[in-house]
């Protein structure tokens, strides 16, 4: 059944909020830079992520731990720059938060005073209960995230599925329902059983955000670039390619490197 959609000319973490009371489902996508977040923005996606995924997609890293908080605050002031209407949430990278919730309160209110965004998304549950809370205390709204949580790879060892047995699920459970109590705005869920999503999103009043968490979810984030198809390597289950950007762009190039050598380009029309 459909749903009468509202037109937020601002999209605040209170209309998230009322999106999912209404049943209006959140579409999130990342940007790491001024050009794709004014694309991203006009095409009127809810929220931006300026993630910290930046590290894969725009530095070549294998991981996303070597992302810097400087590097962070630079990505963010770029697409704060673009936009009009999405609400605008930062991850803290690795390290910026995890060991000392002093540090993660300074790291938070480093993003939100030198980039101007909206809000920071961290990773974890119980483990980093004292950071959310010093961080939400300061004023700064927190998105939460939980599941296949990228920066604590080597723990894990492996980009699979979370939370397939039960312990993992509760203690999940047990972790979204802690962040909503916090007073996070809301929660991604990362690569976790669709059933999983599902029973997580109705115990919570705050929307959930999932990739590769199936259709359950109040709303759904893909990074820009895997959507547009710039990048072919990367082939989840969970990835819809909405183009080939990676085949015309370089067909593009291509014929630009061609035109160039022949001397079709510039032609008499292309100069002064």
């Amino acid at each position: 059944m459909s749903v009468a959609k509202k037109e937020y000319k601002r999209v605040t973490v209170k209309s998230l909020v009322e999106m999912k009371k209404n049943g209006e489902k959140i579409s999130m996508l990342t940007a790491y830079d001024y050009s794709m977040a004014k694309i991203v923005d006009a095409a009127k996606v809810d929220v931006i992520l300026v993630g910290d995924s930046a590290s894969n997609v725009m530095a070549g890293h294998e991981t996303t731990l070597p992302i810097t908080l400087d590097q962070m605050i630079y990505h963010a002031s770029s697409v704060i720059r673009a936009i009009d209407r999405a609400l605008v949430v930062v991850d803290l990278p690795f390290g910026s938060y995890q060991s000392d919730p002093k540090e993660a309160l300074r790291s938070a209110i480093r993003i939100m005073k030198e980039s101007g965004a909206h809000a920071v998304k961290l990773e974890g549950g119980a483990e980093i209960k004292e950071s959310v809370k010093r961080i939400l205390a300061a004023g700064i709204p927190v998105m939460g995230h939980l599941g296949l949580t990228p920066q604590s790879i080597y723990k894990f060892g492996t980009y699979t599925v979370r939370a397939k047995e039960e312990e993992e699920a509760e203690k999940l459970m047990e972790d979204a329902k802690l962040l909503e109590k916090l007073g996070c705005f809301g929660l991604v869920l990362e690569k976790i059983p669709a059933q999983l999503t599902k029973n997580v999103s109705e115990s919570l009043t705050i929307p959930t955000i999932g990739i590769g968490g199936g259709k359950h979810a109040d709303g759904q984030v893909l990074v820009v670039h895997d959507l547009l198809g710039m990048t072919h390597e990367f082939n989840p289950r969970f990835l819809r390619r909405y183009m080939n950007l990676y085949e015309e762009m370089g067909n593009a190039i291509s014929n630009y490197v061609s035109d160039v050598k022949s001397q079709d380009f510039p032609n008499d029309e292309e100069q002064y």
